[in-house]
């Protein structure tokens, strides 16, 4: 994963940091605590600008968080409830799961998106109870680029000061991130084994 992350930023430079973040909020198993610390790193060798890196970067997680925010606004809570009733196992979700998510996001909207946008795997799946919930479009603008600008913020500057020391910190990641994602894909088979497993002894 961190090869062909690193790939596409050398191949592309600033665009290439944008479309990476793009698919990281479509595809949340590409993180973004890879790709911009290896942006910040890069602009600190002068390979690319640190503006764009940081308005590209910022440009490509919101609009990938504005396409969950159109899933949730499109297709509504009933839908979304019927979908998650026929193939929730497949997700690892029940309808009751969307009921409570929708409920925790009316009373703290704004600070759930913008919050939610630097937490780990919320940043995301936020976008959909906001589009659930009616959250009015230039609110959720700017309050998803506010967190995103600020995560990303933080995440360019760490790779930028770590500077000399990135390729062994490089050399590191690349293994931890494939057992990361093996991991996660072992807790989600074994979550979906687990929900069949109780589906047929009822």
């Amino acid at each position: 994963m961190f090869d062909f992350i690193t790939r596409l930023i050398d191949a592309a430079g600033a665009f290439g940091v944008g479309l990476v973040m793009l698919l990281e909020n479509v595809f949340p198993p590409i993180p973004s605590e890879l790709v911009m610390p290896l942006a910040g790193f890069q602009a600190a060798q002068g390979r690319m600008s640190l503006i764009a890196v940081f308005i590209l970067g910022t440009i490509g997680a919101v609009l990938g968080a504005y396409l969950w925010y159109l899933v949730g606004q499109m297709l509504g809570q009933r839908r979304i409830e019927d979908f998650i009733d026929r193939h929730g196992v497949w997700l690892t979700l029940e309808v009751e799961d969307i009921r409570r998510a929708v409920a925790w996001f009316d009373r703290h909207d704004k600070a759930a998106v913008f919050f939610g946008r630097m937490v780990p795997g919320v940043r995301t799946l936020i976008s959909v109870p906001a589009g659930l919930s009616g959250m009015g479009l230039t609110r959720f603008f700017i309050y998803t680029t506010l967190g995103s600008a600020l995560w990303n913020a933080a995440l360019i500057a760490a790779g930028y000061l770590l500077s000399a020391n990135y390729d062994r910190v490089a050399a590191f990641l690349n293994p931890v991130t494939n057992i990361l994602l093996l991991g996660i894909l072992g807790f989600y088979v074994w979550r979906v084994t687990r929900r069949l497993w109780a589906r047929s002894r009822s």
